[in-house]
């Protein structure tokens, strides 16, 4: 399924008309924010944690050079090789370099937003080579061959009957709608794809410059098996995802489970240090961590958004978000939906393809309030809205009414004239007592009638009474 942020307003409101997927969305959002809250009432220390992590996310974003050039020397040091990924497909071309040359025919690949970024998988396939998701989820949204709808939940949108129908459709089973059935069919067949992979790719949650360490964590275990049984292991990160020392993990450790899905720990938490070693009876016998950039330093070099490197991915901040239970993830057309992923399309894609991104929230502050690192989303979103005026990027006939506004609020006759206009024009029409009709403004939401008397003829009306 191939979606664009330029579509959103098209996707949401066909979304908004899908009762099923709207009760999908608030029934899953609702049971993810009860868990979470549990959980954080077990941790009395929770906002300590988060200022922690807020400020060392600053720290390392603040010296991000620094840190980097730790961890590619650690990660050498170590036995593995870093490469430099400027963009998506430089990241992608490196990958299938490696596959082709050592001939790898199948790749289990572990949940990894950025590979998703990346649209690895399609390269890869287009070169013949078989690439299975092994999250369970991904694993659903590969075989409808859509992108994910939640970042932590790929496939969120979906009714165990959807899947079942889908399991049915595409495994050939028998259909079924009994999680426990599906689960043990996908098991069945993913842990055939692990015993003959020569290539797993996995995502990094945190990378930690002082050891060269990358920690994945997960809930299935298939990350580790991608991560162990073939012959080659390939990392790809964001290159924010870096932190400072080893006895920084557990902050993020604590905050990260709690936050996306309720947990006090995830059930697999892999520090990888390197290729296997001599003596060693398990792991890959090759290590590459792949870097991406991918528009990351210029969102570092200003300083107005660079708090948006401090995500570490979590999710809570769609959960909680109004906009998005109603929506749904694929209506923001891109692999990072919710209030952060309007706030980190635009800066890699663009503004001109995702322009009404950052209008897609209330502004209620919800997402900054349950952000675990404290990133001051709504702030960010406000910063694009007016990055998309400067840009010229919003529709004309806001523009042009935003300027009569200023016209009339920067001089009083406009403004009396103007008010007078639409009222006589209101009066003639004989909508005097009804809502105001707005261009894109009340098909979707009531705009109050005008008032019967100005507040200057109010005013004067008191004077008079007073005088009297």
């Amino acid at each position: 399924m191939d979606l664009t942020p330029r579509h959103f307003k098209t996707y949401a409101k066909k979304n908004l008309k899908n009762s099923q997927l709207r009760k999908a969305y608030q029934f899953a959002t609702a049971h993810a924010l009860l868990k979470r809250k549990e959980q954080v009432r077990t941790i009395p220390e929770w906002e300590e944690l988060r200022n922690k992590a807020h400020e060392l996310k600053k720290e390392v974003i603040e010296h991000l050079g620094a840190y980097l050039e730790q961890l590619e020397n650690r990660v050498t040091t170590n036995g593995g090789t870093v490469f430099w990924a400027s963009d998506g497909r430089e990241a992608s071309d490196y990958i299938l370099g490696l596959a082709q040359k050592f001939r790898v025919k199948t790749i289990v690949k572990s949940k990894s937003m950025t590979t998703e970024e990346m649209k690895l998988g399609p390269l890869l396939e287009k070169a013949n080579i078989e690439v299975v998701e092994t999250d369970l989820g991904e694993y659903i949204v590969q075989l409808a061959r859509e992108m994910p709808s939640h970042i932590t939940a790929p496939a969120l949108h979906k009714t165990r009957e959807e899947i079942g129908r889908l399991f049915a459709a595409r495994l050939g089973i028998p259909y079924t709608s009994v999680p426990e059935e599906l689960c043990t069919v996908a098991r069945r067949i993913l842990r055939q794809k692990f015993l003959v992979a020569e290539m797993g790719i996995s995502g990094v949650n945190f990378a930690i410059a002082e050891t060269g360490t990358i920690v994945v964590v997960e809930n299935e275990g298939n990350a580790r098996l991608s991560i162990g049984m073939p012959k080659i292991h390939v990392a790809v990160m964001g290159l924010e995802k870096v932190i400072p020392r080893l006895a920084d993990l557990p902050v993020f450790l604590k905050l990260l489970p709690a936050s996306s899905t309720g947990q006090r720990l995830t059930s697999y938490v892999s520090l990888v240090n390197s290729p296997r070693r001599p003596g060693e009876l398990d792991g890959p016998e090759e290590f590459h961590l792949v870097i991406l950039d991918n528009g990351r330093s210029e969102i570092l070099a200003n300083p107005m958004m660079r708090e948006s490197l401090y995500c570490i991915r979590c999710g809570a901040c769609l959960n909680t978000c109004p906009v998005y239970q109603r929506v749904g993830g694929h209506s923001y057309g891109s692999v990072y939906s919710g209030p952060i992923g309007a706030v980190l399309t635009p800066l890699y894609q663009g503004m001109e393809v995702a322009q009404d991104l950052p209008y897609a929230s209330s502004l209620c502050g919800a997402c900054s309030e349950i952000c675990p690192v404290k990133i001051n989303i709504h702030h960010l979103l406000l910063w694009l809205r007016s990055q998309v005026v400067k840009e010229d990027c919003s529709p004309w006939r806001e523009r042009a009414m935003m300027k009569l506004f200023l016209m009339g609020m920067q001089d009083s006759f406009i403004y009396r004239m103007g008010s007078n206009l639409i009222r006589a024009a209101m009066r003639v029409s004989g909508k005097r007592d009804m809502a105001l009709p707005v261009p894109g403004w009340t098909e979707a939401r009531d705009f109050p009638p005008l008032a019967k008397k100005t507040f200057k003829q109010l005013w004067k009306d008191l004077e008079k009474e007073a005088q009297d």
